[in-house]
Formats: C-alpha cells, sequence, structure tokens
C-alpha cells in the first residue's frame, strides 16, 4: 500500500484562495465546481435576524461568522408526551453511568423511528433546533477562526452552489432521539428537484440529537464533505456509552458525494448509513478519512447504494461494516489492485486498519462498474501518482499527513516517516498520537489549518 495520504486539492498545505478571500481553497471530489457566493462583498452578521436575513437572501452572499450565533431558547421550550424506548430503559437498568435518549414522537408511539418497544414518558426540549436556518442558492458560509458557531439551530441548504466552511454546530437537543439535525438537505421546490455543487469543508459538528449530516428526497448529486470533524462524544447515547449513535445519512432520488479526509469518531452507527430507500440512487467516494473509537458500526450500505471506500484509516472500530445491507461496497485493499486498475485506470488506495473488525467488499465488481463513469473517481489521485504537481503537493505535506501506514503491525506502535530525509526534518509520531494530530486545529475547525 501507499502512504497514507491525507490532504487533497483543497487541502490546508497549499490551499490557494479562491475568487472570494474568504474561501479556502476548492473542492476535490463530486462538488468540484461550487463557488458559493463567489464575489459578492462579505457581509458580517451581528444578529441571530441578520444572519437568518443573509442565509435566506436571493442574492449570492459571502457570509463571514465571526462570533457565536446562540439561537438556544429563543423559540421557547416544549413539555409534551414523548416515548422512553427499550434500549434507554435497559440502559437505566444497568447504571454504568451514562445515559440514553428518549424520544419526540413525530408520528405516534408505533411509527416514530427510534421508538422501539417504547413506553410513556414526558419530554421537555429546546424548540429552536426543531427549526433550521434555511440556506438559498449562491452562498458562502465561513467562519474565522473558532469563532463562527451556531448554537441550537442546524441548516437546512435548500439551494445549488453552497460553501460551509470552518464553522462548528452543536447543542441541538443532545437528550432527544429527533432533538435536532446539524446539516440537512433534501433537494429543492420541497424535495423535487435535486441539488447541485455543494461543499461542507472544515465544518465540526456535536452535540446534536439526531444527524450529523443528511441528505433526503431528491437528494444532492454533486457534493464534496472534506476536512470535518464529526464528532459523537456525548452524555446521551442511544447505546448507552457515550457514543452518538445517528451520525451521516445519505439517502436521496440521485444524491452523489465524495467524504474526503474527515475524522469521524466517538460514534456507535451510521457512520455513514448509505442507500436503503426505494427508488433512490445513492454514489459515495469515501477516501483517506480517520475513524477512531467507534464502539459499534460505522458503514451501514443498503440498497440503491454503491460505495467505494479507499486510503482510510480505521483505529479501534469494533464493526467497520454492519452485517446486513443489500448495497454494493468496494473496500480497496492490497490484493485487489488490479481490479481497480482495469475498471477504474488506477490502483485504489488501499484501508488499514487498527484493532478494529472486518471490513470487506459486498458485490465489489458491481461498485467499480458504477464508478468508472465518474471521472471525479477515476481522476482522483493517491500517493502513487505520476503527476508532477501532485507529488509535489504530497511531499509538502506535514509529517502527520504522510505516515506510513502500510504495516499493520504496530508493536511499538511508531509510524515511521516514509523517506530519509523526511526521518532528518522531523521526529517519529507514535501511532497512539495520530488521533491528537489530527483534532488539531491550529486555529480553526475541521482537520488541519486553513490559513
Amino acid at each position: 500500500m501507499g502512504r497514507f495520504q491525507l490532504a487533497m486539492a483543497s487541502a490546508f498545505a497549499l490551499a490557494a484562495k479562491s475568487a472570494s478571500a474568504f474561501t479556502i481553497g476548492a473542492p476535490v471530489g463530486l462538488g468540484a465546481g461550487t463557488t458559493g457566493g463567489g464575489n459578492a462583498t462579505a457581509v458580517y452578521p451581528t444578529t441571530n435576524e441578520e444572519l437568518m436575513g443573509y442565509l435566506n437572501d436571493t442574492e449570492p452572499q459571502v457570509i463571514v461568522l465571526n462570533r457565536t450565533f446562540d439561537f438556544r431558547g429563543t423559540e421557547g421550550v416544549t413539555t409534551e408526551p414523548g416515548c422512553r424506548p427499550d434500549y434507554t430503559r435497559e440502559c437505566i437498568a444497568k447504571n454504568n453511568g451514562f445515559k440514553s435518549q428518549d424520544v419526540i414522537l413525530k408520528n405516534g408511539m408505533n411509527n416514530t423511528g427510534g421508538c422501539s418497544d417504547g413506553t410513556n414518558i414526558t419530554v421537555t426540549y429546546d424548540r429552536s433546533p426543531l427549526r433550521r436556518l434555511n440556506v438559498t442558492s449562491h452562498k458562502t458560509i465561513r467562519g474565522i477562526g473558532r469563532s463562527g458557531v451556531l448554537m441550537g439551530k442546524g441548516l437546512t441548504l435548500k439551494g445549488n452552489n453552497i460553501i460551509v466552511q470552518n464553522i462548528h454546530i452543536t447543542e441541538l437537543n443532545r437528550h432527544l432521539v429527533w432533538g435536532g439535525d446539524a446539516i440537512y438537505m433534501e433537494g429543492t421546490d420541497n424535495g423535487t428537484k435535486t441539488m447541485n455543487n455543494i461543499w461542507i469543508d472544515h465544518v465540526k459538528i456535536s452535540r446534536v440529537g439526531r444527524q450529523m449530516l443528511v441528505t433526503n428526497k431528491a437528494g444532492v448529486a454533486t457534493m464534496t464533505v472534506s476536512n470535518s470533524d464529526f464528532d459523537g462524544e456525548t452524555d446521551y447515547s442511544a447505546t448507552c456509552d457515550g457514543r452518538h449513535y445517528w451520525t451521516i445519512l445519505m439517502y436521496g432520488k440521485n444524491t452523489g458525494f465524495s467524504m474526503v479526509n474527515n475524522y469521524i469518531h466517538s460514534t456507535s452507527g451510521r457512520a455513514p448509513k448509505v442507500g436503503g430507500v426505494n427508488n433512490s440512487r445513492v454514489i459515495a467516494h469515501v477516501a483517506n478519512n480517520y475513524w477512531a473509537d467507534n464502539s459499534n458500526h460505522s458503514f451501514e450500505i443498503d440498497i440503491n447504494a454503491w460505495v467505494l471506500a479507499e486510503g482510510n484509516y480505521l483505529r479501534n472500530t469494533n464493526k467497520p461494516l454492519y452485517k446486513s445491507g443489500g448495497g454494493s461496497l468496494y473496500v480497496a485493499n492490497d490484493t485487489n489492485t488490479n481490479e481497480c486498475i482495469q475498471y477504474l485506470g488506477r490502483p485504489c488506495e488501499s484501508n488499514v486498519l487498527e484493532n478494529s473488525g472486518n471490513f470487506t467488499s459486498r458485490n465489489g465488481t458491481d461498485t467499480l462498474k458504477v464508478m468508472r463513469s465518474y471521472t471525479a473517481v477515476t481522476d482522483y489521485y493517491t500517493s502513487q501518482s505520476n503527476d508532477p504537481a501532485q507529488q509535489s503537493e504530497q511531499e509538502s505535506l506535514s509529517l502527520w499527513a504522510q505516515i506510513d501506514l502500510s504495516k499493520q503491525q504496530y508493536d511499538p506502535g511508531l509510524a515511521k516517516p516514509s523517506t530519509e530525509t523526511e526521518q532528518q526534518q522531523q521526529s517519529w509520531i507514535e501511532t497512539k498520537d495520530l488521533e491528537k494530530e489530527w483534532t488539531q486545529t491550529t486555529g480553526n475547525f475541521g482537520v488541519g489549518r486553513l490559513d
């Protein structure tokens, strides 16, 4: 296997400013070409109301967030009948120091997701997270440093050509299933038309009640999610272990996304769940991401989904793949390189597992046959690339973005720099410190510094 390569063309190491001075780099993958608000004059909302107005404007906008926008309590609090599911009752009985989630009843006790074998309970929640902020077409949302924080509200992207970069979304009724999604997309025109050109980059999501990222209904055909931190650490966990279960849910009649350089940790399920809906088609290229401390399953691949997973590093991930599902998955490893070359015209980067369960292909050849029609996938470069410009960028990355993970024997746990020169310039990093390296944000959100 080639060296594990963290950064892509959009990465922090050589990121060049785009047309807008407030957007760093440019998206790779299926979301390539997204420009957001472009050259629009930057605006700086100072109140919740101003922010809502800019996000919902019909004109292109570059919206700079240099403060925390706290919506908690602004729309009141509701106390009403809810559901206590079997897993929450079991968690209470365990008395193991963790808490589980009760459920907001969206469709009654028998028809609400997450309310398995439910009993009656009273739930109290903040109404603000249940009504997300609408974001229309041609918008750039850009946080400055670590100042761009949304508390108590997520985003509904309802248009084309949207960039969300360097913000933190948090505090969405984490104690309740259906308490709030962080980023939700269902297409335009009330979910009847597929969206295009979405780039979510250097975003941190934490302490949510439901999903961190969702596509549904008409879906999003061209989206890239990069350099983002999906932080599942919570004090209310459906699995009673301090790890969030409802992580990433990718549905949609026509959904295609690239998931590159992200950090997914402290979760217990749906990280991501891809496919599972009739009359839909979901394409996913999942490359060079880092999973860590995931107690249950990560990938869940169901019907009408085709997923290519390459170059990922899974550490302390109990079940990289859910035991069942009707979707197609190709998992790159050291033995199937020729098949990638046959269908994609290039080798695939092998995945690496440390202290993790099995991660194997399902209908892998079918996945490659689908993926070969997407140039964003066939043109994706790995550390084996012969392109001089690409090699130059790779060589400029910091040590922790170049760690050689080709060996799966981690005793005594040293990750060696890939060349002798690099070894002279940088000290070795122990494998146990990789998580720390990934979480260092050097003044911004997400994985790796922006500027």
